[in-house]
């Protein structure tokens, strides 16, 4: 079965611009992000690891340190970095659509996919809610949730519904949908 494997082509594909997915925490970003990475042989990254890498950082220490206006500006700044490197798949903190400005940049910068997930349904999905301070009261995680609908739905340039689907059915919605616009292009090699 491994012999066959690497007999078949592999994928080198190309993004034409950063294609951005936002959503919910447990909406799946990353882990959509990473699978279509792997499937189409482009590159992705993960902004709040990326983010703790570039300041030394937890983000929760962040959050702690600066507040939250202070992990914003830099969350801004972060995002800002990434959109003017070459395309790749960036898996965005679910809270970055509450800035105006980031907003913009999405809008501006690049392809955003918006990964829908109900508070329920992404509770459901995260084994350690410890890591989730959002998730410590269910009622404040549904509040959060709707309040960033709109902001989710303003940026959106595909919007997928992720209720009851696995990571790599998402992933084949997303490649799909991202060939068809022109996003992502790819070579069998």
């Amino acid at each position: 079965m491994r012999h066959e494997a690497s007999r078949r082509p592999r994928v080198v594909g190309e993004l034409a611009r950063p294609v951005f997915f936002v959503g919910f925490m447990g909406a799946g970003k990353t882990s959509v992000a990473r699978r279509l990475a792997r499937t189409c042989g482009v590159a992705s990254v993960d902004m709040d690891t990326y983010l703790e890498r570039r300041e030394g950082k937890r983000v929760k220490e962040i959050f702690a340190q600066a507040g939250e206006d202070g992990f914003r500006a830099i969350e801004t700044d972060v995002l800002r970095e990434l959109a003017g490197k070459e395309p790749l798949l960036v898996s965005c903190g679910g809270g970055v659509v509450k800035r105006d400005e980031n907003r913009a940049i999405l809008r501006d910068a690049g392809f955003v996919v918006y990964l829908k997930v109900t508070a329920d349904e992404a509770k459901s999905r995260i084994s350690d809610t410890s890591t989730r301070p959002l998730f410590q009261d269910l009622d404040v995680a549904r509040k959060t949730s709707e309040e960033r609908l709109p902001l989710y739905a303003e940026v959106a340039d595909l919007t997928i519904d992720t209720a009851g689907k696995n990571v790599a059915t998402i992933a084949r919605e997303v490649q799909s949908a991202l060939e068809k616009e022109g996003i992502l292009c790819l070579q069998r090699k």
